[in-house]
């Protein structure tokens, strides 16, 4: 086994992680991310079978959810090289390479995890959640969603926003790190400048970007 194959197999195993939070603060992996990267170089497309279904891929998929103690309801995947931890459910969702799950967290019907996504436990993605995911580069942290946070339906978090422990996004909130959050709880309503570009923010959000 290589050097490169050994990482992935530990990334498999929830042996290490692309990013973990060191005295408050996230660190990102970059052996990791890198590792990631150069699997996919040295893998080559194969064809996957998975029950009635018919994959064409390099990356195999998960497997021995029982042993696990995950819960997957078909077609839920998740890719060979990301972790879920005991208790996690799987709705018809899907898991990218190099994400993390914590304990009993739910990815409900359709939401997605992207590759290297750090998700804590006790953590609700409703359905149709996006996270985005994040190889490169390989010092770019990838999104964090902190212990025991609730995402409503259709929320899309990206570009490595961290999401902090407990906080609750309402559905269709939009967050990333180029379009900043404006405070619209005053009194007075907020102007939108000419030319800005922004996101939907229906719902009551207590989230913490930066």
């Amino acid at each position: 086994m290589s050097d490169v194959e050994a990482i992935i197999a530990a990334l498999d195993r929830g042996e290490i992680r692309v990013a973990e939070k060191v005295d408050g603060e996230w660190r990102v992996n970059e052996e990791a991310k890198q590792a990631i990267l150069d699997y996919f170089r040295l893998r080559d497309m194969e064809p996957l079978e998975a029950g009635p279904f018919e994959y064409l891929d390099k990356i195999p998929l998960k497997r021995d959810y029982a042993r696990l103690g995950v819960r997957v309801v078909p077609p839920a995947t998740a890719r060979y090289g990301s972790f879920l931890s005991p208790g996690v459910v799987m709705m018809p969702s899907y898991v990218n390479i190099g994400a993390w799950v914590g304990p009993r967290t739910m990815v409900d019907t359709w939401a997605t995890v992207g590759s290297c996504a750090q998700i804590g436990a006790d953590v609700h993605l409703a359905g149709g959640v996006g996270i985005g995911g994040v190889l490169e580069p390989v010092n770019a942290r990838p999104v964090i969603v902190e212990d025991g946070a609730f995402l409503g339906s259709r929320c899309i978090v990206t570009e490595g926003v961290v999401i902090g422990e407990g906080a609750v996004l309402g559905p269709n909130v939009v967050l990333t790190a180029s379009v900043p959050v404006i405070d619209v709880t005053g009194e007075e309503p907020v102007a939108c400048p000419g030319r800005a570009r922004g996101n939907s923010r229906r719902g009551r959000t207590t989230s913490r970007a930066r």
